[in-house]
């Protein structure tokens, strides 16, 4: 089946718009000078694990990256199949090594892509070192200096008033100063929480009311001058979906996330055409070519995509340049390490329509000191852009040695 010409239009917008960046320019008097020498990578451990990749070119310059790591079952074994690929390569051709990889990305071996995304990603943390600036520059130029971030933290118990209040004055008062929430639903059916086994996509009256009442209770606690996003894993039907928007729409939530299969089918734009409440989809894609029928056939109102499924930090801007094209902003899923992080934030400053970041550190503890840092890696809510060049970040070994995943050395 063709294209129709105006889908055919906006692809070839989107490519274009992301061919005119600024990093072309500034790599072509590097390149040839510089080659890929190794590429090691090495398992945190955590609430999550967290697959860290380190490439090293001749120079001495190297690049951090993140691949998945929970799930990352064949993450970190998927890095070191690909290493020899890369070894000799220059560092600075990025976009080419992508593609030349073929079937590797091309979404057959979706563990082999998140792989070869957080390689991407360590390769514009050094391609930003060779060049003296930050990958959000190379990505593009950046429309703002910080990117807001949204906790996950909700009430112990949503159903009961009190909890709900005890949750709203820890929130206020965390130093992070975070203005935006995610959370799911109260479950009332623990075998059925997050639909694991996939036996049924429905709620019942009663779930719906508790849902309801518990979401009016976190917003009456929180008050209107916080965002709340409600946190589904794709679990329910379209009628339930549109039963769960109804019910949730009182409190105004930022959006409603992945409440349907993360596929596309018309089912997204039925959704997202009758619910009152935006519809944010993405986490789980790959790729352009997973994007394109929720962006071009309005499948949903925001688009939320995890740098480290998409193909990397390139991919993952030729994806909000072709949201942009079709009036559709961006967020972003991200329960990596603080690496992902400003990974993330890189790639955030450089869309020009962004709402706001998952995040799973900037609480105080080992996860946010994986990193050399001064002062709270969350302030207000957001994390700052670096001025240094790449990512930004250092990597405190002593920090990383102590939280290295069972049968892990560093950097091996």
């Amino acid at each position: 089946m063709s294209l129709a010409p105006d889908r055919r239009y906006f692809l070839k917008m989107g490519a274009a718009a992301a061919a005119l960046s600024p990093f072309h320019a500034m790599a072509a008097a590097e390149r040839g000078r510089v080659r890929i020498r190794d590429i090691k990578v090495m398992v945190l451990k955590g609430p999550r694990t967290y697959t860290l990749i380190k490439v090293e070119s001749d120079s001495g310059l190297y690049g951090i990256g993140e691949g998945y790591g929970s799930p990352g079952v064949g993450v970190k074994e998927g890095v070191l199949e690909l290493r020899p690929y890369f070894l000799g390569k220059d560092p600075l051709d990025i976009e080419a090594l992508y593609l030349g990889l073929g079937q590797r990305v091309d979404g057959s071996a979706h563990m082999l892509l998140r792989a070869v995304s957080g390689i991407e990603s360590a390769l514009w943390d050094l391609a930003g070192k060779i060049l003296g600036v930050p990958a959000a520059t190379l990505l593009g130029g950046r429309f703002r200096n910080r990117v807001r971030m949204y906790h996950d933290e909700g009430p112990r118990n949503m159903l009961d008033p009190a909890s709900c209040r005890e949750w709203a004055a820890k929130m206020k008062s965390d130093l992070a100063g975070w203005t935006a929430f995610k959370f799911g639903p109260p479950r009332s059916r623990p075998e059925q929480d997050r639909a694991r086994d996939g036996s049924n996509r429905l709620l019942t009256s009663k779930e719906l009311r508790d849902i309801r009442r518990g979401f009016e209770n976190c917003r009456d606690a929180i008050g209107w001058d916080y965002d709340l996003i409600v946190h589904c894993h794709w679990e329910y039907d379209l009628r339930t979906s549109l039963l769960l928007a109804e019910a949730v729409e009182p409190i105004k939530p930022l959006f409603l996330e992945d409440p349907m299969p993360p596929d596309f089918s018309n089912a997204w734009v039925r959704l997202t055409a009758e619910s009152k409440v935006p519809i944010g989809m993405g986490e789980n894609l790959a790729r352009r070519q997973g994007f394109a029928d929720f962006l071009l056939q309005k499948g949903c109102d925001i688009a939320q995509l995890d740098v480290r499924n998409t193909g990397g930090l390139l991919e993952s801007k030729k994806i909000a340049d072709l949201a942009d094209l079709c009036l559709i902003p961006m967020c972003a899923h991200d329960t990596g390490s603080i690496v992902c992080n400003y990974a993330t934030v890189q790639w955030a400053c450089a869309v020009r329509d962004f709402l706001a970041a998952e995040t799973v550190i900037g609480r105080g503890g080992w996860m946010d000191d994986v990193i050399l840092h001064d002062g709270p890696v969350v302030k207000d809510g957001h994390i700052t852009l670096p001025d240094k060049p790449g990512l930004g970040i250092e990597l405190n070994p002593d920090v990383v040695k102590a939280h290295l995943a069972d049968g892990e050395t560093y950097w091996s």
